[in-house]
């Protein structure tokens, strides 16, 4: 949530400002604003409500702003609605309007996160003649930066470590000082922030996409750390204001992985790149015809001393964990328990060291996800951490890591990410169960070649999205979709709801399907869409039985199967076949229609599917 971007260079900063916020709209926000340095001159604070072009527009593209420091922000409100004097950047002077123009003020500043002890810090401020024009914890936290800086007459860094330790909560901050016109300074907790290096330049941003076009030297500013850039060169402090050298990391995705290449949106672009993404997570896990985990400082011996897994995560992720608790059950007799990362720290939950945590999270960075694995690590408990972003936060503070190689997602609602976690705890369980000895040498040879498999059958599904593309264009009218399966299908279920319901608004639920009589059916009236994930084939009679009888209510059917389970076609209206594969990874096959088909619904709609309303791609707040 939010974006943040940043640069000092030789170049005139405002067009570069605005390009990296367009990178992380993916982000979410409600405003957006600039705020850059001409030389000595005085900062000029540009703010819009709504979509980041109503900035384009008053600024020219940034054209009309003069000046080669600045900083950007998008902001998702918390505090405060949204508008022109809750936006950000805010200032230290005491502005009676909302601090847009040129002003006269020592400090300007960005930030993203949440300032728990707002409230006291601003009648302290009060107290000491500060006035405020907004309602937001930013402006609080900006003015008690210029109270330590000219209270103690220190310098920038020494007054933000104070601030550091006076406030409670996360944030990201960026800020210029009107005596440092051309350095921008910046310090985090618990919210993502990225440092870029360039000759004669330095950037800073919430996340790589927002810098890739200009630097791939990267440095990763860690928990209560301060960085000073000024062009072409970044110095790094800790909380103490001593120096400190961060390794500088290479970032080695292709530039054009962040742009839409040729698709219509990102959404249907990162569908198409799953195959890639799956193929290429399964390359780094798997060394000449076995599964390695060395990478991830996972061993063989951890692995056969496990009594219990507990996996934790959010949204999409939290459906990867759904579907891994099958997989792992099944293969490996251990028992695994999913709880959802924003009720984790609220659980008194039995875990030792002989419990392994995994905590999913693409960004690496979620708010929740974050405060459950410190927990599980405070209570003993050997921790994993499946993320797709290197060096961040839930990363470097797991015991041990599994990256996916999905490459940036950009729109908000996950596909590829969820795909390449999927294959990855799919690998794990088939370790688990070579290891744990519920799979003979020759099972294990050949789950991972189903496992190679997988990407090519991703391939295949996509050639029939003419057919969901039609389908859509039926029910994009709908107002409540239900979802059933049972086992594994019902956690696909689970993800093919949200997937509708995320981007085409359309109510959608998804269930059990032996739940449908204790209470659901109850909802089902004529003409209601009713999709069934007919996958296992222990339990495809029972779902269709379940299925019948909602059509016996007047429901309209869908159901997804594999090849060949022709006994599906006639018992609904619409049928979707995917590949044959072995049904313990049948997942990552028949999650693919169901993203197509909230895609092509959202279209239908004519609703914005790369950014739907109200959500953010990264949940860094709690």
């Amino acid at each position: 949530m939010c974006g943040i971007v940043g640069y000092t260079g030789e170049k005139q900063a405002a067009p570069i400002l605005l390009d990296g916020l367009k990178r992380l709209e993916y982000r979410g926000y409600d405003s957006a604003g600039l705020a850059v340095r001409d030389g000595r001159a005085l900062a000029e604070v540009v703010k819009a409500t709504g979509k980041l072009y109503h900035l384009a527009d008053k600024t020219d593209m940034g054209r009309s702003l003069p000046g080669t420091c600045g900083i950007g922000h998008t902001r998702w409100a918390t505090h405060g609605d949204p508008s022109l004097v809750n936006a950000h950047p805010h200032v230290s002077g005491n502005c009676s309007g909302s601090g847009s123009g040129k002003v006269e003020s020592d400090v300007v500043g960005v930030h993203n996160g949440i300032i728990e002890n707002y409230g006291e810090l601003k009648e302290k401020l009060m107290r000491h003649g500060y006035r405020f024009y907004s309602d937001t914890d930013t402006e609080v936290v900006v003015k008690l930066v210029d109270y330590y800086y000219k209270k103690y007459k220190i310098g920038p860094v020494d007054a933000i470590t104070r601030t550091m330790v006076r406030v409670r909560g996360s944030y990201a901050l960026a800020l210029m000082f009107k005596d440092y016109p051309d350095e921008i300074f910046a310090a985090r907790k618990d919210s993502p922030l990225i440092i870029g290096t360039a000759e004669n330049a330095a950037f800073l941003a919430s996340d790589v996409p927002a810098i890739l076009k200009y630097t791939r030297s990267v440095y990763y500013i860690g928990n209560l750390q301060v960085a000073r850039l000024s062009p072409g060169s970044v110095k790094c402090y800790d909380l103490n204001g001593d120096e400190i050298t961060l390794p500088l990391t290479e970032i080695t995705w292709d530039a054009e992985a962040a742009e839409k290449g040729g698709y219509e949106h990102f959404m249907l672009k990162e569908i198409h790149e799953q195959p890639a993404a799956v193929r290429d997570t399964l390359n780094s896990l798997v060394r000449n015809g076995k599964i390695d985990l060395t990478s991830s400082g996972i061993t063989d011996d951890m692995l056969l001393s496990l009594s219990q897994i507990i996996i934790t995560a959010c949204g999409s992720a939290w459906h990867v964990g759904m579907a891994a608790q099958y997989v792992i059950e099944d293969m490996a007799g251990v028992p695994v328990r999913v709880e959802l990362a924003s009720e984790f720290r609220y659980r008194s939950l039995p875990m030792d060291r002989s419990t392994l945590v995994i905590v999913i999270s693409q960004s690496g960075e979620t708010a929740d996800s974050l405060a459950a694995l410190r927990l599980a690590k405070e209570k003993g408990a050997e921790t994993l951490a499946v993320v797709n972003v290197v060096g961040s936060t839930i990363a470097r503070e797991a015991d041990h890591v599994l990256y996916t190689l999905a490459g940036p997602e950009i729109a908000v609602a996950t596909t590829k990410a969820y795909s390449a976690q999927l294959i990855a705890l799919d690998a794990l369980a088939v370790q688990m169960a070579m290891v744990k000895g519920t799979a003979s040498a020759e099972q294990y040879g050949h789950l991972i070649e189903e496992m190679a498999s997988i990407p090519e059958k991703i391939a295949r599904v996509l050639e029939d999205k003419e057919r969901l593309q039609w389908f859509s264009s039926k029910i994009a009218n709908a107002h409540d979709i239900f979802f059933i399966g049972r086992g594994l299908d019902y956690a696909i279920s689970l993800e093919g709801s949200l997937k509708m319901k995320e981007i085409s608004y359309i109510h959608s639920e998804a269930y059990a399907a032996g739940e449908l009589k204790h209470g659901t059916i109850s909802l089902i009236e004529k003409n209601t869409l009713v999709i069934g994930v007919l996958t296992q084939s222990r339990m495809i009679e029972k779902t269709v039985s379940n299925m019948a009888e909602c059509k016996s209510r007047g429901a309209y059917l869908m159901g997804i199967t594999t090849n060949g389970d022709f006994s599906v076609e006639d018992s609904v209206n619409f049928t979707v076949y995917i590949p044959r594969t072995d049904e313990h990874f049948v997942s990552s096959l028949a999650v693919v229609p169901l993203q197509l088909l909230g895609y092509y619904t959202s279209v239908n709609r004519g609703l914005d599917v790369d950014k739907p309303r109200n959500l953010a791609k990264s949940v860094t707040v709690e």
